[in-house]
Order: structure tokens, then sequence, then C-alpha cells
């Protein structure tokens, strides 16, 4: 039968270092070591991929609702211009039975009156006068938010006949029964 044959020197000595028969046996925990490391990092990164994927759909649905919420925000600050519009004010006081002033007054620091004060005139509406639209025929668009009631208008009194006011009469009368002093704020938009 086969015979292993005899080693001398250098490789006899190298033989002996070396463990006899258990070469295979060593060799099976480190195959398993190795498959179980490999699976491990696999598994791994699967869970890391599938976290990271998640966190994509989410942003994605986070930058839809940051794009909704703009497109909203647009929407309201341009019904608020519009509202705020120069023309749109001067209209809705029409509405309300508000006149343009009369020539103002004012007061000096030490007390005395500069100019003479005028009473406020009501003039007729003239047709020449440019026509302003709400916001909502002005920008059509679906009806997302609820729109605003009308407000509901004074009742109309007669206005008093103009007359020049007497120029050492430094108390003005009010031109409407609404008429009120309120101060003005000093923070607009607050």
């Amino acid at each position: 039968m086969s015979r292993k044959p005899e080693l001398r020197g250098r490789a006899a000595r190298l033989a002996r270092l070396l463990p006899v028969g258990r070469g295979r046996a060593a060799r099976t925990p480190f195959v398993l070591l190795v498959v179980l490391l490999l699976g491990g990092g696999l598994i791994s990164l699967l869970v890391l991929n599938s976290a990271l994927s998640e966190g994509s759909f989410k942003l994605d649905d986070l930058q839809d609702d940051v794009k909704s919420y703009t497109d909203e925000e647009q929407a309201l600050q341009r019904d608020v211009d519009a509202y705020s519009a120069p023309e749109a004010l001067q209209r809705r006081a029409r509405e309300l039975g508000m006149v343009p002033g009369g020539d103002p007054a004012f007061l000096n620091p030490d007390g005395s009156v500069k100019g003479v004060p005028g009473p406020a005139t009501a003039t007729p509406a003239v047709a020449s006068m440019p026509l302003v639209l709400s916001p909502e025929v002005l920008y059509p668009g679906p009806a997302e938010y609820p729109t605003p009631t009308p407000t509901p208008t004074l009742p109309e009194y007669p206005t008093p006949t103009p007359t020049l006011p007497d120029p050492q009469a430094l108390t003005p009368t009010p031109t409407s029964p609404y008429a009120q002093s309120t101060p003005l704020s000093t923070n607009p938009g607050r």
C-alpha cells in the first residue's frame, strides 16, 4: 500500500510543526465563520437599504406637502394683495358709505392750528372710475378655501349740507354717526 516517504533534514523539522490528521477539522469553523460574516453583512446591507428607501419616500411626501403649502400661501397672499389694493379699498369704502375727506387742518407742537379744515363732501359716483373686481373673478380657480361672507352695508344717512366752518372753531364735528376717534397703529401688519 501507499506508504508515506520519510522526510529528512529541514522538511522533517517543518513536518513536525504541522498537526497530523486535523487539517480538515480546523478548516470547517473558519469556513463557517466567513459564511456567517458574509451573510450578516448582506442582511445588514438589505436592512440599511430598506431604511434609506423608506426615508426617501417620507422626504418625497414632505416635499409634496411643502409645495402644496407654498401654493396655498401664494394664493392667500394674492387675495390679500387684491383686497388691499387702493382701488379695492376705495370701492369697499364707497360701499360702506364713506366719502373722501375734506381739507385737513394740522396742529403745531405749540397747540396752534395750521390750515382751515373743510367738510367732507359726497361726490356722485363717476362712470369713468375703474371697476375693481374681487379676487375670485380676477383669479378663477378651484374653490379650495371658504369664500368670505359679504360685509353688510351700513344704512345711508343723509349727509349734511356742506357749510364753511368758522375759522376760529378748533374742534371739527364728525360728518357721520359712525365717525370715531381711534388712535392709528404704529406697527403695520401686527
